[in-house]
């Protein structure tokens, strides 16, 4: 069963959220952080468009093409929302930067579900552990989340975002929005300080309340299993051998039973979601379920 908590959202609601995946990756050449600015721009973007979509960021990992993010959001669509919201942001920042429009046609994004608690814990672990990516240890890479995480003490100095004069705000977050009532507080870098955005709390709750476990988690996450299912697998169709394999796998793990065995609700529930977990397409579906596209297109609830 998913982690389902009760949180304040954003726009002041009281709601049940639950965890979800949110990467963007770089294809081919696309670069989306060349320099610390950008990767400092980017953790700004994932901060504010949280509070423009009204999801809560857990924990982040920012590295060169591709960046990931944990948040608590009320729906798959509100997820899907914010992660386009970052690509369409970002975007903006990096063609006004570097005078090319259109690279980040080349990235990709997917707001994945996470199903269970050992899919949250692995998912958070593998999250702080992309820093190895940059050549530099976990705790001491400076675009993530991680040092959020089993806090004992706030940094020396830090500023309030919401006393920032507007001037200060949009040089520093590169936003015009209101930031009236935020808890957000940069470093003297001008950087955020991830424990004033981030919900360590749920974090700390997965991991049973104890740093070590985390540690003994990121330590021991299987990388290539993790980074084919949050970082190849959303992004590349496979054949329908493979992804018959999966889905069947998927019914066997839910309903204890084939596909053929599924009744149509159970069907639906199945398509919606390897529909928005992996790269597919309605004529994949439909061979793969034995059922007409007409079907699959009203189970999607496409036009």
């Amino acid at each position: 069963m998913q982690r389902i908590v009760v949180r304040t959202l954003p726009d002041g609601s009281v709601r049940n959220v639950r965890p979800f995946h949110v990467c963007l990756k770089g294809l081919e050449d696309a670069v989306l952080c060349r320099e610390d600015e950008d990767c400092d721009v980017m953790v700004k973007v994932i901060c504010i468009s949280a509070r423009r979509c009204n999801v809560i960021v857990i924990i982040y990992a920012v590295v060169s093409n591709h960046c990931h993010i944990a948040v608590l959001a009320a729906s798959q669509e509100d997820a899907d929302r914010y992660g386009q919201d970052i690509k369409k942001v970002y975007s903006m920042f990096f063609s006004r930067k570097y005078g090319e429009r259109g690279i980040l046609r080349r990235v990709e994004m997917k707001a994945l579900p996470l199903e269970n608690d050992w899919h949250t814990r692995n998912v958070l672990a593998y999250i702080p552990r992309n820093a190895l990516d940059n050549g530099g240890p976990v705790d001491e890479y400076k675009w993530s989340g991680y040092r959020a995480m089993f806090r004992d003490k706030k940094p020396e100095w830090t500023f309030p975002v919401s006393m920032m004069k507007s001037r200060d705000k949009e040089r520093i977050l590169h936003t015009g929005e209101s930031v009236k009532g935020v808890a957000w507080v940069v470093n003297r870098d001008g950087e955020l300080e991830p424990f004033s955005f981030c919900d360590s709390a749920y974090l700390e709750q997965v991991f049973n309340g104890k740093q070590s476990f985390f540690l003994q988690c990121i330590g021991g996450v299987n990388t290539t299993e993790m980074a084919f299912n949050l970082e190849v697998r959303p992004y590349t169709m496979v054949t329908d051998a493979e992804f018959l394999k999966s889905v069947e796998e998927l019914s066997r793990n839910w309903f204890k039973c084939p596909i053929s065995a599924l009744s149509q609700e159970q069907r639906a529930r199945i398509i919606y979601h390897v529909q928005k977990t992996h790269k597919t397409s309605t004529s994949q579906l439909a061979r793969v379920f034995r059922l007409p596209r007409s079907i699959i297109t009203q189970i999607l609830g496409k036009k």
